[in-house]
């Protein structure tokens, strides 16, 4: 009998890739992609560590790069059997990071059809020029070529940063960081690109929380106001918001559990803060929810008076699994999506700011559910109001035509974010935005081909996606 040997499958991502199968539409999404694909990045919402670009000094390895800091990576690991302490996860288990490329390399095919394995087979190709998809039996040889090129100066961090045409990258920040990173990056002459920081200060807005008291008395440490009382932690945020300001910073990010919006009078702000410093378990579950609804509307309300954009996602559950997050920490792929509502529970922020001149509010949902039937809507009549682009769980392909369809009837584009990347995962950021330059390209030309916009409408929509969108929304 003849032994044949095995081959190799072939990695070379198709040219048309994410266009319509229908011959005269994808011609059109040809045309309207060729004029945005070389445009420059504009990332106003992600991940990346601005240290790691100021200090511009080689990857570790191909797996610490690629692998270990990208949770939609590690959770379809982790749900195809790889533990996460045999992913780097564990800070008492140390596997190489060629073992952790084995592992992506044996569970190759659990990513088909996945946005994951788009982003992997486009950033394997064009940034580390291999031309065979990941397996078992070339995982040495491709972790080898991957680690030799991260030795050399064109792949560090800033070298990176100008292939991948990088104009705007914004991070997301504790609002304790000092922020030298980004001031680093400022004064530096060399670096051309535009690094800027988002405040991010979740933990203030819940008193159950078991880090809230020291969140809360940091803050006021950094800002040198006394957050004894919620007075004083409305003061310290405001001048820990002005120090980002100062460092580039045109927009906060929060997170929580629904969109309740609900203000307090001062007397009760002041009692359930009061109680939280002395006892936290003393605090229930509705003082709880009610300083929560109230934080949020004394956001919009800071957002108004300094401008920084507002950016609200709701709808998720943290850390689902406990014994996950005991022994691995937060970021870890186990935080899932929640039933989403933004009308009734934003109405009344909206009413006391919905008008407000120059306030952003972009929403963004895990529940695509919400998009037609409350975030257009919303951003189709409230000034303030912009439809965040499909992203952690929805960032696909298929969610994002989804996510046209359902917002343009009611807010066009104008009322949009521009496509959120999301990511830790730096070398997957040209492939996340090129990705969702195609789907936006497919749309688009399937407006041409019912002859609801003109094709030179739809090339001059796709460049304002990729620019002056995103550039407004988020007032960069």
């Amino acid at each position: 009998m003849t032994q044949h040997t095995p081959t190799a499958t072939v990695l070379a991502p198709h040219p048309d890739r994410l266009f319509p199968a229908d011959p005269a539409t994808r011609t059109i999404a040809r045309s309207v992609y060729d004029a945005v694909k070389d445009a420059p990045i504009i990332s106003p919402h992600g991940h990346v560590d601005a240290s790691m670009i100021a200090a511009d000094e080689p990857f570790p390895d191909p797996a610490a790069l690629l692998i270990t800091p990208d949770h939609y990576v590690l959770r379809l690991l982790h749900a195809n059997g790889v533990p996460l302490d045999a992913l780097g996860r564990d800070p008492q288990a140390t596997p190489s990071g060629r073992s952790i490329w084995h592992q992506l390399a044996s569970h190759w095919d659990d990513f088909l059809g996945t946005p994951v394995r788009y982003w992997f087979e486009t950033e394997l190709h064009d940034v580390f020029g291999l031309d065979q998809e990941p397996s078992a039996a070339n995982a040495d040889a491709q972790y080898d070529r991957i680690a030799a090129a991260l030795r050399e100066p064109s792949f560090r961090p800033r070298a990176l940063f100008d292939s991948f045409g990088i104009e705007v990258l914004a991070t997301t920040d504790a609002p304790t960081a000092d922020l030298a990173a980004h001031a680093r990056l400022a004064a530096d002459p060399s670096f051309t690109g535009r690094v800027v920081p988002t405040f991010r200060a979740d933990a203030v807005f819940d008193p159950s929380r078991p880090d809230w008291r020291h969140v809360v008395t940091s803050i006021g440490e950094a800002a040198g106001i006394d957050t004894g009382s919620h007075h004083g932690l409305l003061a310290a945020l405001r001048a820990r918001r002005q120090h980002f300001i100062q460092h580039g910073a045109t927009a906060t990010d929060t997170g929580v559990l629904d969109a309740g919006s609900a203000p307090l009078p001062a007397a009760e702000r002041e009692r359930i803060h009061t109680a939280a410093l002395r006892d936290p378990s003393s605090v229930t579950t509705a003082d709880a929810t009610a300083y929560r609804h109230d934080m949020l509307f004394r956001w919009a309300e800071m957002s108004v008076d300094d401008g920084l954009v507002m950016q609200l996602h709701p709808g998720v559950i943290r850390n689902h699994h406990t014994p996950t997050l005991e022994r691995f920490g937060p970021d870890t792929g186990h935080d899932l999506p929640a039933v989403g509502a933004f009308t009734e529970p934003l109405r009344p922020l909206l009413e006391a700011f919905g008008t407000a001149p120059g306030f952003h509010l972009v929403l963004f949902t895990v529940d695509e559910t919400v998009f037609s039937r409350e975030i257009g809507p919303l951003a189709g009549f409230y000034p303030a109001v912009y439809a965040g682009a499909p992203w952690w769980f929805i960032d696909t392909p298929a969610a994002i035509g989804r996510y046209r369809g359902a917002v343009t009837d009611s807010a066009s584009f104008t009322k949009t974010s521009g496509f959120i990347d999301d990511t830790r995962a730096y070398c997957s950021i040209p492939a996340r935005h090129d990705m969702a330059r195609r789907a936006d390209a497919a749309y688009l030309a399937g407006l041409v081909v019912t002859h609801q916009v003109s094709e030179e409408d739809a090339v001059r929509t796709a460049r304002r996606i990729v620019s002056d969108i995103p550039k407004a929304t988020f007032k960069l």
